[in-house]
This record gives C-alpha cells, sequence and structure tokens, in this order.
C-alpha cells in the first residue's frame, strides 16, 4: 500500500525548512487563510501548507522558524521598478513627468550614471524592498547587466528589463538587449526582458523588433503605458491613435507584454487590456506625485484584467514600499469612485500577491502559499502596536500593516531577512557608498548630499 504525504499514516519526511505559525495567509484561488498554520520547505520549494500541528508532525528539519504570534504571508511583488534611482531620490519633486524627466531625471542620469552607481542603487534598493517584504520585482533601467548581478547578490527573484529608447544607436541598443537576453537567460531566479521605455520614445520599428526578440527568447516586454494625459496627446498627434490603441496596432499588446501605469485608458481600451491577458502594473503614489491621474483599477478589475501593483522608482515615489502602495490602492478608488468596495481589501492585497503574479506571467512558481510552489515567504511580527488587536488579518494588511512590520523573508527557500537583520547585503555600507555617490550627484545639481 503506497501511503501519500497527508495520510496520517505517512512516515516522518525529512525537508530543509520548517516555518511554524502562526497566522496562515495563503492568497489562492480560495483566500484559505489558517489562523495556526505551518510550512514545510524543501530545496526551495514549498511541500506543505496547512495546520501547524499536522506539519510539524509529519515533517522534521535541520531548520525551523518560529512564527507563532505571527502571520505568514506570500512574498510581496513590486511590478514596477527603477532599481538604481535611489541614487535619485529627492532630487526633484514636486513637478509633472515631462519637465521631472527631461529637466531633472534624465541629464543627472547622462551624467552621474556608470555601472559601479547603478549597483550601488540597485542594492540599496534591495535592502529597501527585502525589509518592505517584497521577494518579486519586475524592474526597467539602464546597465541592467549590473542591476542583475547586484539583485543576484541580495537574493531577490526579479525580471530584469535592459531599458530601451531610440536613438543614433537604436542598432547597437538592440544588439545589446539581445545580449542581456542571452547572458541571464536560464537564471533561476533571474528572467531577463526586454524594455522599450514608452511609445513617445520608442518608435514602431523597434516596438516591432523588440518584440520579435521577446518572442525568440521566450520572455516578458516591459513597457511605460498611457501614463500622463499629455502622452495620449503626443501620441495620438504622431501616429493618429491612442497609445493603447497604437500597441495594439503594432501587434505588442499581448500576453507577453507588462505595461506600468495605464493611468489614461477608456473603455474600450480597458477591453483590450483585459484581452490580451496582459499584464497591468499600477502605480497609485508615482502617478498621484507626478499628478499623471489615477488608473481605472475598478474597471480593469472588473474586466477581469491582470493587475499587479508598483511602486515605481525611488525618484518618483519615494520609498519602496509595497505595503504603503496596497493601502493606497485600497483607499484611492474608494474615493474617487465613492464607493467604499471599489477595491476591497482582499483584492488590493492580491495585486501585491496572486494577481501581480499572473501580471508578471509567474504565477505558476510565486505569489501564494501553495504546494509545488517556490518558498518565498514574509513573517509579519503581530507584537506591533498598529496590529493589535486584530479580527480580520486580510483588513490589516491591506490597511494598518507597514514595512517596519516584516520580521522575517525568505525567497527560494533561502533566509534573506532574519529578525530584521538582513543576510545577503552589508547595509553599513551600501548606505556609505550611495551616500558619497550623493555629494557628487547633488553637486551638480545644487542638492547638498548627506
Amino acid at each position: 500500500m503506497t501511503l501519500t504525504p497527508d495520510d496520517p499514516r505517512a512516515p516522518v519526511a525529512d525537508v530543509d525548512l520548517l516555518v511554524l505559525g502562526g497566522i496562515v495567509v495563503t492568497t489562492d484561488a480560495r483566500r484559505t487563510i489558517l489562523n495556526e498554520g505551518a510550512l514545510a520547505v524543501r530545496d526551495g520549494q514549498i511541500t506543505a501548507v496547512g495546520p501547524r500541528a499536522d506539519v510539524a508532525g509529519r515533517y522534521r528539519a535541520p531548520r525551523v522558524i518560529e512564527a507563532r504570534g505571527g502571520l505568514l504571508l506570500p512574498g510581496l511583488i513590486d511590478g514596477h521598478t527603477h532599481l538604481p534611482m535611489t541614487l535619485f531620490r529627492g532630487l526633484a519633486d514636486d513637478l509633472p513627468l515631462r519637465a521631472w524627466l527631461e529637466e531633472h531625471i534624465w541629464p543627472a542620469e547622462q551624467r552621474t550614471l556608470n555601472p559601479d552607481a547603478a549597483r550601488w542603487g540597485t542594492r540599496l534598493a534591495a535592502a529597501e524592498l527585502i525589509r518592505s517584504g517584497v521577494t518579486t520585482c519586475c524592474d526597467m533601467y539602464f546597465y541592467e547587466d549590473d542591476v542583475a548581478e547586484a539583485v543576484e547578490e541580495a537574493g531577490l527573484r526579479a525580471i530584469l528589463s535592459q531599458g530601451f529608447i531610440d536613438g543614433p544607436d537604436t542598432e547597437q541598443r538592440l544588439a545589446s538587449a539581445e545580449l542581456f537576453l542571452k547572458r541571464w537567460q536560464g537564471h533561476p531566479r533571474i528572467t531577463p526582458a526586454v524594455g522599450p521605455h514608452a511609445p513617445y520614445t520608442v518608435g514602431p520599428d523597434s516596438y516591432r523588433r523588440l518584440h520579435a526578440l521577446a518572442e525568440r527568447f521566450d520572455v516578458p516586454l516591459v513597457t511605460h503605458l498611457a501614463e500622463t494625459k499629455g502622452e495620449g496627446h503626443d501620441v495620438a498627434a504622431r501616429y493618429g491613435r491612442t497609445p493603447v490603441r497604437h500597441l495594439a496596432q503594432l501587434g505588442v499588446l499581448d500576453a507577453r507584454l507588462i505595461a506600468a501605469h495605464c493611468v489614461w485608458v477608456d473603455a474600450e481600451e480597458v477591453g483590450l487590456l483585459a484581452a490580451s491577458r496582459a499584464g497591468v502594473v499600477h502605480c497609485p503614489r508615482s502617478n498621484l506625485k507626478l499628478a499623471s491621474g489615477v488608473a481605472p483599477v475598478p474597471d480593469l478589475l472588473a474586466a477581469g484584467a491582470r493587475v499587479g501593483l508598483g511602486t515605481d522608482g525611488a525618484a518618483s515615489n519615494n520609498e519602496l514600499d509595497l505595503f504603503a502602495e496596497v493601502q493606497m490602492a485600497a483607499l484611492i478608488h474608494k474615493g474617487v469612485r465613492l464607493d467604499p468596495l471599489a477595491v476591497p481589501a482582499a483584492a488590493a492585497l492580491e495585486m501585491a500577491t496572486s494577481g501581480g503574479a499572473r501580471a508578471l506571467k509567474l504565477d505558476s512558481r510565486v505569489g501564494s502559499l501553495e504546494v509545488g510552489k517556490r518558498a518565498d515567504v514574509v513573517v509579519l511580527d503581530l507584537e506591533e502596536d498598529n496590529l493589535v488587536p486584530l479580527y480580520d488579518p486580510v483588513s490589516h494588511l491591506a490597511y494598518a500593516a507597514a514595512s517596519a512590520d516584516v520580521r522575517t523573508v525568505l525567497i527560494d527557500g533561502r533566509i534573506v531577512l532574519e529578525d530584521r537583520e538582513l543576510r545577503t547585503l552589508d547595509e553599513a555600507e551600501v548606505r556609505r557608498q550611495v551616500r558619497a555617490l550623493s555629494v557628487a550627484i547633488g553637486s551638480r545639481w545644487g542638492r547638498a548630499g548627506p
């Protein structure tokens, strides 16, 4: 007779790690919550999720994380980042997007960004993300090889796209994008991608060629889309159609696409985004800070679009805190729609977990605590004043939890943050290096670096 692992008569099985909770919020399709739950992890994969007593009785491990009194949830997914832009945090604020980009950020990048700076900025971003419970991010930037090396060092999971803008060296940039894909293809945690910046900076031919490259390597295509009202006017004046319809006309609007922002989209475009199965990444705080607008997220969700959440870069946010984005996503649409159910707590949380994984095409691997998925796990400390008392854990995660409440983080079964101590990076050295870089950056722009 063959016994399954969940048969009470089965022998105790050896695993690498046990995480004994604690409340477990799985964000699976049934929205299962275990009041006293636990996980077993082997080879970086979740092998068991269930009541604490059952898991502890069926499995043994050389390492046990005791999370009683805590809350376990899947690692959060930051669907849109520009990791090295921590270097420009606070450099230029209170500006509309085009002025912010063209008069401040792009000139600062051209004068001060280099591979070494990109690595240190990425290390700082990775530390901030992990401390806020993020285990997966989707990045678009330059020097992405150096970004990838820093991401690997930090232990993050990431989709990393080489940023692309048309220019005199377009052919060289296309060749570099292909080399980046070849170099990182097959990495267990890093998915290389292509990253055309936006329809107003990348022409139709380049979009088509980058999409063909993404198809050949079977990777995502990451872009900004319909972020501002001005972008819509510019693209319509140039091509005779709105940004979403423009990408649809080019044959780029499909399940391979990960589109950040999608603020200025009409009802027909909402339907196009949903039908194409493209990922849509909502960046509420960045969009508010740059006065870009508020994306029609309730309509996108109602249409069945795959919607995730993103912080955007630290130069436009100015912090990489996905719990703050969850709360903003749950609140802003209530106020705009005058409807307390516009984006309920569960929907906001799922945009940062299971929904975010669907938007990034990673839902077979991450986004929920289920057997067979990678062990990306966050433990929150419920002994914080802002989390007492607790009646509904999902409500707490949407409206009360903060990044400071994150106690322990696992990525691929590896402990990267333990009892609030980062295990993969020397944070003091990272801060020292970024402060030193900020002196040079600030001196060029009349800002004193601390």
